[in-house]
C-alpha cells in the first residue's frame, strides 16, 4: 500500500533534507507529532491522532520510528514504508487511563532504547496534537534530555514539493473543480444550506472518473446572506433567500494533498457594487499572481495586489496567500510563508500557495481563490474555473 502513493526515493529525500536541518539545529532526535508531518516522513495514513503518536527521527539511525496506539499498529504496517522494528505500540491502558499512565511513558521509553535520552529532542510544540501533559511527562520522564522547539522544521522541508507531490495535488484540483461546480448550481431560493453541503461533500468524495476523493482537512465553509464577512461559518438549516450573497470555500483531496478554491455567488441578481469588487478582486489576484517567481518574496507578491486595490481606494491588513498542501484536519495550511507585508520568505520553484484576497465593505463582500505552483518561470493555477461572480439567475 506506501508503494501506492510514494515510492522510497522520495522518502529517503524527505528524511534527508530533514536530518538536514536537524544538524543545522544541533539535534540528536526529532519527535514529530503532527499527523501530516508524520504523513510526510513514514506514509502513515489513519484517523487516529485523537490519542497521542508520533515519528522519530535520529541522527543515527536510517529509519524513523512510528509510536502510537497498539490498536493502530496494524495502519502502521499497511500505510508505511517502515519495517517492523521501527514500528512500536503501546498498551490501552495508557489511553484516558486511570492508573495514571501517559502515551509519552512509553515515548520515553522508545527514546531511552534509540539512545538518545539524555540527548537534544526536538519537540512541536505549537503542533496541534501536541498537549502541554505530554511535554511536561516526557520532561518529567528524560530528566537529562534537554528539549528544543522544532514546531517547523518538517514543515518547512515540505515547503517545496517534488513532481509527484504537485501530480496529487493537480489530481485534488480536478476534485475541487466538480465540488465547486456542484455547490454553485446547488445554490437558489429556498434551498437549505445543508443540501448545498451535501452535494460539494458528493462530488469531494466521488472525485472524477480516474480517481476517487479523500476526506479534506477542513469541511466546505459557506457563509451568506449578512455573514459572508465572516469567512469561516459553516452550514446551517438556514434557507437562502432572494438578495443572498454566499461564498464556497472547499478543496479537494487526494492522498492527503489539497487544492483549495473559494467563488462567491449570489442568490438572484447581484448588485452592482458587488460586481464592481469582484471586478477588483479579480484585477488583484491576477496582479498578485503574475508577480510570482522564484527569488521574489511574499511581500512583493503582496505589493502587487496592495498597488491594485489602493488605486480603487480600499486598504486591507490581512494575508493574502498562506503554503499548503499536505494536511490532516483542522487545518490544510503548512504555518510556514505567508503572502503579506513583513514576510522576506524568497519563492522557490515547487513551493504551493492558496492565494484567496477577498474585499469586505459595509454592504457588500466577495472572495475568490486559486491554489498556484511557484514553477521556474511564473504561477501554474492548478485549478480551471472561471474567475467571475456567479448568479443564480
Amino acid at each position: 500500500m506506501p508503494g501506492d502513493v510514494f515510492g522510497p526515493a522520495e522518502y529517503e529525500r524527505r528524511i534527508e533534507r530533514t536530518k538536514e536541518r536537524m544538524r543545522e539545529e544541533g539535534l540528536d532526535a526529532l519527535v514529530v507529532s503532527d499527523p501530516a508531518n508524520m504523513n510526510y516522513l513514514s506514509g502513515y495514513d489513519g484517523w487516529s491522532f485523537y490519542v497521542h503518536q508520533a515519528v522519530v527521527v535520529t541522527a543515527e539511525r536510517d529509519e524513523p520510528v512510528w509510536i502510537g496506539r497498539g490498536q493502530d499498529s496494524n495502519g502502521a504496517r499497511a500505510t508505511t514504508w517502515l519495517s517492523e522494528e521501527s514500528i512500536h505500540s503501546y498498551s490501552d491502558d495508557h489511553v484516558h487511563s486511570p492508573y495514571d499512565l501517559h502515551p509519552t511513558d512509553y515515548f520515553a521509553e522508545v527514546l531511552e532504547a534509540l539512545d538518545v535520552e539524555d540527548g537534544r529532542i526536538g519537540v512541536e510544540m505549537d503542533a496541534y496534537y501536541f498537549t502541554a501533559k505530554a511535554y511536561t511527562r516526557l520532561q518529567s520522564n528524560l530528566p537529562e534530555a534537554e528539549f528544543e522547539d522544532a514546531t517547523l522544521l518538517v514543515n518547512w522541508v515540505r515547503a517545496v514539493k517534488s513532481d509527484a507531490e504537485l501530480e496529487y495535488m493537480r489530481q485534488a484540483a480536478r476534485i475541487s473543480e466538480n465540488a465547486m461546480a456542484a455547490g454553485l448550481d446547488a445554490v437558489g431560493e429556498g434551498v437549505p444550506e445543508y443540501e448545498v453541503a451535501a452535494e460539494i461533500y458528493d462530488a469531494l468524495i466521488r472525485g472524477t472518473d480516474d480517481f476517487g476523493g479523500d476526506y479534506p482537512s477542513i469541511v466546505p465553509l459557506m457563509p451568506s446572506g449578512d455573514h459572508t464577512g465572516t469567512p469561516h461559518l459553516t452550514w446551517t438549516d438556514r434557507r437562502f433567500e432572494e438578495g443572498d450573497p454566499v461564498i464556497i470555500e472547499l478543496s479537494g483531496c487526494r492522498h492527503r494533498y489539497h487544492s483549495p478554491l473559494a467563488r462567491t455567488t449570489f442568490v438572484g441578481d447581484p448588485p452592482e457594487k458587488l460586481a464592481e469588487t469582484t471586478d477588483i478582486v479579480v484585477e488583484g489576484l491576477n496582479a498578485a499572481l503574475d508577480a510570482v517567481e522564484p527569488g521574489v518574496t511574499c511581500e512583493e507578491v503582496e505589493a502587487a495586489w496592495r498597488d491594485v486595490i489602493s488605486s480603487y481606494g480600499i486598504e486591507k491588513e490581512e494575508r493574502i496567500a498562506y503554503s499548503m498542501g499536505l494536511g490532516y484536519p483542522p487545518d490544510w495550511g503548512e504555518h510556514t510563508a505567508s503572502i503579506r507585508p513583513g514576510d522576506t520568505t524568497e519563492l522557490e520553484e515547487g513551493m504551493t500557495f492558496h492565494m484567496i484576497p477577498g474585499i469586505w465593505q459595509d454592504d457588500v463582500g466577495t472572495e475568490l481563490s486559486e491554489t498556484f505552483h511557484v514553477t521556474s518561470d511564473g504561477a501554474e493555477v492548478l485549478a480551471d474555473f472561471p474567475r467571475e461572480l456567479f448568479s443564480t439567475r
